[in-house]
């Protein structure tokens, strides 16, 4: 593989040409075409040094100083998700619509295939989808998205241990209109549509470091990691530098909690008028059910069981396809008790009576998990910075008593992208940092602020001295009655991990042995994610040091961190030769990119950072 890609690109490299001095279509064959095997995780259709100069394995020479390629794009969207890809669709559409075919716009997804990190519920509302493309799911048109069900009918459940008591659901959980969907399927089927219309989509590139202007230190663009270095550090045989990509305009769609998000919020203090996001994990299973147990577009969300009531979250049931039915839990993650397990807990959920006689005498087909954004109106931060924007769930635009954030990160996406466009348009000069000050204004002004803006005080609600049902009972007001209208705005009560209290001040939680049919193990779960990461690597999840992190966690939270992850990559190991007694140990080829443990862990001092490209879940169906 290596020989035939040197004996390609060799003639064309030049000193360190970029790659945007191709031909569109020698550009494309070199970019992307190797990274549509699956498996082709370890390998590049281009290297970002000269064959030459590749790192001997004993060699002293530090892989970061080596060149790295370049590309110079017009926009650079990082995150292959809706919000990345209708961005992507809708530039596309304003360059073709004013005839600038060579108008470049690249898509950079970590993900080996499009979708593959993709989890959701997902009952989507179709207003955004029906504006960017409007012939989407007609029947006439031969590359519609087929696989969408209409919602027939919605019920909404307050469980208790056994039984479920029917509730009235609230006017923004009325799903008259909207369609069952795996988002991972339609995530797929959009990327497709970007493509044929010119849209250059790369799958398997991780971007993992933001480029900055060394004269006003705006955002120039993103660079992919490195490959083949090997887990002590040092560049393997197969080392090949990562790639830079160059653009005017770039915009992160990483989804919640992304790497890079981080970054860029905190360099430019784009938090400083907001107040904390607040963040929950969902976890989700596909079931091929009996179909004397399947009913067609039935929508079901619960409350209550088997959460305890100073732990926010809820329950749903999606019929859709044919005998599939989608099935969830999400876990706010500011709960206090760190004996919980959000795992445990939707193992158990499965075994409540209202979902158990669904997926009985059933097969388990797909398993995911995700963290998503909870904090709504009051944490939106600002989203336009030097060089670039945040759209979608990175930026915090899911609507939670609505349950739906879908709708909104396209258009968040069709937004940035007509602001981009203008902003290009009206501003020639390649030297000059763009702002996009009309994402801003037109953020405020679309029915994003207006919907969000309407239900911003129902999550916050459940931190009352009434808890749960205080929360309930305030909620039901505002969705009935103050329609967010009132002259307050509820604060969040901080940061999820403060939440978190010590062991020894929460009651143990003991949750009962899978039985490998309703319930399973961790690890079975995780074999339905298609999880894979290469182990000689450096460990993406980064703890400076493993040893005290033991030292100073083990004995105030006894393991929290093995309770919180979905995927089973903490654990405490019995071992004597250490102080507390127990070693400390990250298995993150297990990892299933959920952004939990960056998020949850109480001292903050876990850092998620993205493996190699191509790496992680390969889910199917989520």
């Amino acid at each position: 593989m290596r020989a035939r890609v040197a004996t390609l690109v060799t003639p064309y490299l030049g000193a360190c040409r970029p790659h945007s001095c191709f031909p569109p279509a020698r550009r494309r064959l070199l970019l992307q075409s190797p990274r549509r095997a699956p498996l082709a995780v370890s390998t590049r259709s281009f290297t970002a040094s000269h064959f030459g100069r590749l790192a001997d394995v004993n060699s002293n020479l530090d892989p970061r100083q080596q060149d790295r390629e370049s590309d110079e794009v017009d926009v650079c969207i990082v995150g292959g998700g809706p919000a990345g890809l209708s961005a992507a669709i809708r530039l596309k559409q304003l360059a073709n619509e004013a005839g600038k075919d060579e108008f470049r716009i690249v898509v950079l997804e970590k993900a080996g295939e499009l979708g593959d990190h993709i989890v959701s519920g997902n009952v989507i509302e179709p207003s955004a989808v029906n504006e960017l493309l409007p012939d989407w799911n007609k029947a006439d048109n031969p590359s519609r998205f087929e696989n969408a069900t209409p919602a027939t009918h919605d019920k909404m459940r307050f469980l208790t241990k056994k039984g479920s008591i029917p509730m009235p659901a609230p006017p923004q959980m009325n799903n008259h209109g909207n369609l069952i969907i795996s988002l991972n399927q339609f995530s797929k089927w959009l990327g497709e549509r970007a493509e044929e219309i010119g849209v250059e989509v790369y799958p398997g590139f991780a971007a993992s470091e933001i480029l900055y202007k060394s004269t006003d230190g705006s955002v120039m663009g993103v660079a992919t990691n490195d490959q083949g270095i090997a887990r002590d550090g040092t560049p393997k045989p197969s080392f090949e530098r990562g790639m830079e990509f160059h653009a005017r305009v770039t915009l992160f769609a990483e989804g919640c909690h992304g790497s890079l998000s981080k970054q860029v919020i905190n360099k430019f203090d784009l938090r400083r008028d907001s107040q904390p996001q607040t963040y929950a994990l969902g976890l989700k299973e596909v079931w091929e059910v009996k179909p004397e147990n399947f009913r067609k577009g039935e929508v079901v969300h619960s409350m209550g069981y088997p959460l305890p009531s100073d732990t926010y979250g809820g329950g749903w049931m999606y019929h859709f396809g044919d005998n599939l039915v989608s099935l969830g839990l999400v876990v706010g993650l500011d709960y206090p008790n760190p004996w919980l397990s959000p795992y445990g807990e939707f193992q158990k959920f499965k075994h409540h009576p209202l979902f158990k006689s669904v997926i009985e005498g059933g097969k388990c087909i797909s398993y995911g998990a995700r963290a998503l954004n909870e904090g709504g109106f009051q944490s939106i931060p600002k989203c336009a910075f030097p060089g670039g924007a945040l759209i979608g769930d990175t930026a915090g635009f899911l609507n939670v008593p609505k349950i739906k954030g879908t709708h909104t990160a396209m258009r968040s996406g069709m937004l940035a992208a007509k602001a981009a466009w203008d902003a290009l348009n009206e501003n020639k000069d390649v030297e000059s940092t763009i702002f996009l000050y009309d994402y801003e204004d037109a953020l405020r002004e679309s029915t994003i602020w207006k919907e969000l803006k309407e239900v911003r005080n129902m999550r916050p609600s459940f931190h009352s001295p009434l808890g749960l049902y205080g929360g309930i009972l305030y909620s039901g007001l505002e969705a009935y009655i103050f329609r967010g209208k009132t002259p307050w705005t509820l604060q969040h009560k901080g940061k999820d991990h403060e939440a978190t209290k010590h062991a020894d001040q929460k009651p143990k939680i003991e949750y009962a042995k899978n039985d490998g049919v309703t319930s399973f193990d961790i690890l079975t779960s995780v074999s339905r994610t298609g999880t894979n990461h290469e182990e000689d690597q450096p460990v993406h999840l980064q703890v400076d040091d493993w040893d005290r992190h033991a030292r100073e966690m083990w004995p105030k939270y006894k393991g929290v961190e093995n309770r919180f992850c979905p995927a089973g990559v903490y654990e405490y190991v019995e071992d004597e030769g250490k102080d507390v007694g127990v070693r400390f140990q990250i298995n993150a080829q297990n990892c299933i990119h959920c952004k939990t443990c960056d998020i949850k862990a109480p001292a903050q001092d876990i850092n998620w950072q993205t493996p190699q490209g191509g790496e992680g879940p390969k889910y199917t169906m989520t």
